[in-house]
């Protein structure tokens, strides 16, 4: 006798929201954030980082940052797309971004990997963090420009896709970089974080963060 299926699914779904477990959508993108609490990522979550209204923020008006934090997942990713939406609120030293490919010096505050950078002149750009410590590409003005013209009420989508050793940036669907990492020594995998920077005075938020991981792509000849 067959029994039915319903409780059976009914259950499965319950374990899964028990257990936090984020279904994928249509497209294969997985939140990494589920909009009320920290889980899957680690950072100073007592001062510098705060959830409102569904929101990853950090910082406050009038007040400037003490030094980097960074927000990261508990997991790292090899290839993937990577896609949120980001705001910046400031008055001075505007400036946070996008680590991906990255690992945390022990004991510290800071990260070591690539970000994508947020900030008047550098935004879509790619700096290498604690490493090179060196812009390793940065797209023109005019594209900054035409990029951050497309933002809605202040956010912009930010994608990120990393296949092998290129990556790929874009903000509101223009892309700002195709940068290919010649040195075979750079790790091509690592965890995401979210930055806010040292001294920024003003806020930066996080949202409607998603990833959609990819099958290794081989690296050139």
């Amino acid at each position: 006798m067959h029994l039915p299926r319903r409780p059976t699914l009914i259950l499965i779904a319950a374990i899964c929201l028990t257990r936090g477990v984020a279904a994928a959508d249509p497209d294969g993108f997985t939140p990494l954030f589920d909009g009320r609490t920290f889980a899957g990522w680690n950072g100073d979550t007592t001062t510098t980082w705060r959830i409102e209204d569904g929101t990853i923020v950090a910082g406050r008006p009038g007040v400037a940052a003490p030094r980097n934090e960074f927000l990261a997942t508990d997991r790292a990713y090899g290839d993937f797309e990577l896609r949120l939406e980001y705001r910046l609120d400031c008055t001075a030293a505007c400036n946070a971004g996008i680590q991906f490919r990255s690992v945390r010096i022990p004991d510290h505050h800071e990260v070591i990997g690539f970000q994508a950078d947020i900030g008047p002149g550098i935004t879509g750009a790619i700096y290498d963090e604690s490493r090179r410590r060196k812009m390793l590409a940065v797209p023109p003005q005019e594209v900054q420009d035409k990029a951050l013209a497309a933002g809605r009420d202040g956010w912009h989508e930010y994608v990120i896709r990393c296949e092998g050793p290129r990556a790929r940036l874009s903000i509101n669907g223009v892309e700002t970089i195709d940068f290919t990492e010649t040195d075979t020594s750079i790790p091509l995998h690592g965890m995401v974080a979210l930055q806010i920077h040292g001294q920024l005075v003003g806020t930066v938020r996080y949202r409607n963060i998603r990833i959609r991981e990819l099958g290794p792509a081989p690296r050139p000849a």
